[in-house]
């Protein structure tokens, strides 16, 4: 009987080491690989060309796949969930973000953190959604999270995953391409991760210029930082090579640092600062440029608990980074109390010099 018993076990053991080779291998020859640039296609681009010297107002807003409303945590921040509560809480938040961005009147939305097929979203397609009820803007998707399944956590996983960058636009644009960002952890672990990225947008102006507006999301949960750095020193490189050609340059989204003229300290909490969080690097600025961002409204809470005022940690993370020949008229945060997404959005009004 023993032995029986122990063959079984054995046979059980051996199965389930078979089974996850088997895993291991399909999401392995299946991982997302995309080149270092890719040409993206724009949708319902019908705008006209942007006017030097007349206001242009852009948001930026991390979504959190409608899934991370008030009422979630997440299990990399130290919670235990990884889905949405519900489909019909997803389809709620995806209408009260889709409502915010139809009466904030903003000439670009940057958005990140959009589903098109998701488990953790309920397979609801949130960028069908948002354009469809967006029909005044072009825009554009780059994937930057694809992959068959994610298997954390163990008893509610995160299951497959389709998401990424969406910029949409009133003006007129000329080009769109992804730029892979560098910085992967190591395998296993980055079949599960983010191929981060961003998204370049250029847009032609009147006086024969172009805009370059990039829609960025960088890393969060590096352990020491060390890929968030490769990515900036990416992002600086980049930088310096598309100033020497003289053009309008403005980056937006999830930097996923304390961003420079922000202090987390304004706001009450009862949490010390998170592990995940670290502050923006004081050597990156490339000369002439400046920051747009609110450091009155937090854009980021905590994803350890579910959100309460004065509970959570929270800091101002989205915003933007323009060349010298951007003037900012005007930034502010939205306070969206953090009802539908984990971030709240960040608008800034710009005039092209």
């Amino acid at each position: 009987m023993g032995i029986s018993i122990f063959k079984i076990i054995g046979g059980l053991c051996l199965a389930l080491v078979l089974a996850l080779g088997c895993f291991l291998v399909y999401v392995t020859v299946t991982d997302y690989k995309p080149a270092e640039v890719t040409p993206l296609t724009v949708y319902n681009n019908n705008g006209a060309v942007l006017q030097q010297g007349q206001p242009l107002q852009v948001t930026t807003f991390n979504i959190g796949y409608a899934g991370l409303d008030a009422g979630q945590d997440f299990f990399m921040d130290g919670g235990s969930m990884a889905r949405s509560s519900s489909k019909t809480q997803t389809v709620n938040n995806l209408e009260e973000i889709t409502s915010f961005l139809k009466t904030s009147t903003s000439d670009i939305y940057l958005l990140q953190e959009v589903d098109v097929k998701s488990s953790r979203s309920y397979k609801v397609d949130e960028v069908s959604h948002i354009t469809s009820e967006m029909p005044d803007y072009s825009h554009v998707f780059a994937l930057n999270y694809k992959t068959p399944w994610v298997p954390l956590p163990v008893l509610h996983p995160m299951g497959s995953v389709q998401s990424g960058l969406v910029t949409l636009a009133k003006p007129k644009t000329s080009s769109h391409l992804r730029y892979d960002l560098p910085g992967k952890e190591s395998w296993p672990y980055q079949l599960f991760e983010l191929d981060r990225a961003f998204i370049e947008s250029r847009f032609p102006v009147d006086n024969g210029k172009e805009l370059v507006l990039l829609n960025a999301h960088l890393s969060a949960y590096d352990k020491g930082g060390h890929i968030r750095k490769q990515q900036l020193e990416y992002l600086n490189a980049y930088i310096e090579k598309e100033s020497q050609h003289g053009n309008y340059l403005i980056i937006g989204g999830d930097w996923n640092h304390t961003l420079p003229g922000t202090d987390s300290k304004l706001f009450e909490t009862t949490q010390g600062w998170p592990a995940w969080l670290q502050p923006f690097p004081a050597d990156f600025l490339p000369e002439g440029f400046h920051w747009a961002v609110d450091p009155a409204i937090p854009s980021v809470r905590t994803l350890d608990v579910s959100y309460s005022e004065g509970v959570n940690f929270r800091a101002v993370i989205d915003g933007f980074l323009v060349s010298p020949n951007v003037e900012v008229t005007a930034v502010h945060g939205q306070e969206l109390n953090f009802a539908n997404s984990d971030h709240n959005p960040v608008t800034a009004e710009f005039v092209l010099k």
